[in-house]
């Protein structure tokens, strides 16, 4: 059954961000949809990230700076902690619309049958729209965004689990996977003009090498049991893509 008024957990991961932290924390907090359970983690920062958190402690649920092992660490608990009925991320260079939660309120109770939700984000090149469930097999054009994009479902979200600290660059690619391939839960995506956020670059996914996020994301396929002929094709196929830069 559906909730009036439903609780969103939003998560923040943070390390040494004091340039763009601010303004994330304002995006959550100035939404026009208040009932927010905000949880911030911070993975030790040295520079002044922690005292920018500090100036919005009264308004945060909760916040904790300690080391971690990795983003996918810090999320998992967040996931820990969250105990909203919708659970979402943004990272600490990203930021939402002012209307991004009214609009998820607004699918959360136009589509009940729905376990998460993507937002169309917009991103440097383009604006990120849709979901597109059958292309996750073969390609990451499937959806918008992690980061301020994606909203799911507490009681789906127990069914799928934490992200899997095996991997340190796509642990999110592999989170979807189960999402949508093992456990088959049913998703929608915003239209275009119905964005949710602005993802940044210069973030954590920016800084993964072609080679690394590659040789992981064939590592997952593999682990989640796609037909290695697929994955193959798949392989040879990026590496024409991407000859210059592997070269």
């Amino acid at each position: 059954m559906l909730k009036k008024n439903p609780v969103i957990s939003i998560i923040t991961v943070v390390l040494n961000r004091e340039k763009t932290i601010e303004e994330t924390i304002k995006s959550v907090l100035n939404q026009k949809y208040k009932n927010i359970q905000y949880i911030v983690l911070d993975g030790g920062s040295k520079d002044g990230t922690i005292k920018i958190i500090n100036k919005y402690i009264d308004k945060i649920y909760y916040f904790k700076s300690e080391n971690d092992s990795g983003i996918y660490d810090a999320f998992n608990k967040g996931l820990d902690v969250a105990n909203g009925d919708l659970i979402g991320f943004i990272n600490s260079d990203d930021i939402f619309t002012d209307n991004a939660l009214d609009i998820l309120i607004k699918y959360y109770y136009k589509y009940p049958d729905k376990d998460f939700f993507f937002g169309a984000v917009k991103k440097h090149y383009a604006t990120l729209y849709g979901f597109k469930p059958w292309k996750i097999r073969f390609s990451w054009s499937f959806y918008s965004s992690h980061s301020s994009g994606f909203f799911i479902k507490k009681c789906a979200a127990k069914k799928v689990g934490k992200y899997n600290l095996k991997y340190k660059y796509s642990s999110d690619y592999d989170y979807f996977y189960r999402m949508i391939i093992q456990h088959k839960l049913k998703g929608i995506g915003t239209k275009k003009d119905e964005l949710f956020g602005i993802f940044r670059r210069g973030g954590f996914s920016s800084t993964i090498p072609f080679i690394s996020r590659t040789l992981e994301e064939i590592q997952i396929r593999i682990d989640n049991g796609q037909s290695r002929l697929m994955i193959a094709i798949i392989l040879i196929l990026k590496i024409i893509k991407n000859f210059d830069r592997i070269k």
